[in-house]
């Protein structure tokens, strides 16, 4: 990294911060929405909470909702009834969704006997009937997570982001863009000849996240089985909104979103059924209020085993013996 992509970013980083202390000095903890407060985490159903928003006042919805699984926080049911009820709610977001605001919907797939159903593919159209536009598909990868057998792993998961069919929706990209691969890179020909071809603040950081996802060893984990990292929700938040706007999530878990809002000067309202999640979330948040949440910092560099010196990470086969190992079982 340049030594002057350093230096923005501390700047940043560091007028982030005294923003933030500014702004959360006085917050508190509300259980219903109104549109003066600045976080509200609703114990109940999303789509009990959504009534209570108005028309067109949300900047970012932003969630990852039950993919039908089986989770301990959702019973299964049928793949047309799933469709149904999230149809409901996708009519509601749309509905508070502002004028320049963002939808993100993040999802994986649901698996019926090995067959499996890319979510963001099947619930495409509910967004477009509402005259939406999808302005890109995000792939979130990750490295970690459930074996298969006779598949391979899922690794990644999708971020479907939608806006209505304005040209002035909300896009901010100087505060998400990560190090240049080549910083030091200059123009070879033309008026520009000679002069640096990169951007000062970094590239843009494309379509494919590389972010780890929230496992046994991650420094923000919590009893929920499906959590958001926060810098994932971050990206979103700092790209999609200005300070003072309200974020929506209405699968709200650990209260990822909320706290990601609140961390940048947003305001963050979520819907969460499980009273357990409840009092995570709750706790989660007073921490980030007061400053004392455990976060995966943005921009950290994820782990190298190798360069830690971890031992696990030299191969106890031999060539000959996996070869033998393949075909024998």
């Amino acid at each position: 990294m340049a030594l002057g992509d350093i230096f923005c970013w501390k700047m940043v980083d560091f007028r982030d911060r005294l923003h933030r202390n500014m702004f959360m000095e006085d917050i508190k903890i509300h259980k219903r929405f109104r549109a003066d407060r600045q976080c509200v985490i609703y114990e109940g159903g999303c789509l009990d909470l959504l009534r209570q928003i108005p028309d067109k006042s949300i900047q970012l919805v932003v969630t990852s909702p039950p993919y039908n699984i089986g989770k301990e926080y959702e019973k299964k049911v049928r793949l047309q009834r799933y469709l149904e009820n999230q149809r409901k709610v996708i009519e509601e977001c749309v509905r508070v969704l502002a004028n320049e605001g963002s939808l993100c919907w993040q999802t994986g797939n649901y698996v019926d006997n090995g067959a499996v159903v890319p979510l963001d593919s099947v619930l495409y159209p509910f967004f477009v009937e509402h005259g939406l536009l999808l302005r890109n598909r995000v792939i979130w990868h990750f490295e970690h997570g459930l074996h298969c057998s006779k598949r391979f792993s899922g690794r990644h998961e999708t971020i479907m982001w939608y806006t209505r069919a304005t040209k002035n929706y909300v896009f901010n990209l100087d505060p998400v863009r990560v190090p240049q691969k080549y910083p030091g890179k200059k123009h070879f020909k033309g008026p520009k000849a000679g002069q640096y071809s990169c951007n000062p603040l970094g590239k843009n950081p494309g379509d494919v996240w590389d972010i780890p996802n929230v496992k046994s060893n991650h420094v923000e984990k919590t009893a929920h089985p499906c959590q958001f990292p926060v810098e994932l929700i971050e990206r979103l938040v700092l790209s999609m909104t200005n300070e003072n706007d309200w974020v929506l999530d209405p699968y709200a878990g650990a209260g990822t979103s909320i706290i990601a809002a609140i961390r940048h000067g947003r305001r963050g309202v979520g819907a969460e059924i499980e009273h357990e999640y409840i009092q995570i979330a709750r706790e989660r948040i007073g921490k980030s209020i007061n400053g004392t949440l455990k976060v995966r910092p943005m921009h950290k560099p994820k782990y190298d085993p190798k360069a830690a010196g971890n031992k696990l990470t030299k191969s106890p086969w031999k060539t000959e013996d996996a070869q033998e190992y393949l075909f024998t079982g």
